[in-house]
């Protein structure tokens, strides 16, 4: 299965290691494939050097650990050509996530519940681990 991890998963999963995301992360790392897109990599950077520029060391050697492709992240987003979110500067997420064809993108982040879209399914850890771990 082709799997997406959002930028807050991957932080809370590679700062705060020994917690049950950084174990459920990387087994599903082991289990499926897994997609970063060319904007999570970048989002995930940006947000390491403003609120845990201390720990970036730390996320570094996690996301070595991780086994990962990545998806290149369109710079133009048409967003009147996807589902409807609440924070139009998480298109570029969404859109990597359609066109890399993705079966699920994990996130934590409230903006992506409720959109309608058949695939990729969208839900957070626990439900992954509760559906298909």
């Amino acid at each position: 299965m082709r799997v997406t991890l959002d930028t807050n998963l991957l932080i809370s999963a590679g700062i705060f290691a020994g917690k049950r995301t950084t174990s459920l992360t990387l087994r599903i790392a082991d289990e499926h494939t897994v997609i970063l897109s060319s904007r999570i990599i970048d989002e995930l950077r940006e947000v390491m050097d403003i609120k845990f520029p201390d720990k970036k060391s730390v996320l570094e050697r996690f996301l070595k650990r991780l086994s990962y492709e990545i998806a290149y992240t369109p710079t133009e987003i048409d967003g009147g050509i996807y589902p409807k979110i609440r924070d139009k500067k998480d298109y570029p997420i969404l859109a990597s996530a359609i066109i890399a064809d993705v079966d699920v993108f994990i996130t934590g982040d409230k903006d992506f519940g409720g959109i309608d879209l058949e695939r990729p399914e969208i839900m957070t850890i626990s439900e992954f681990e509760q559906k298909y771990l």
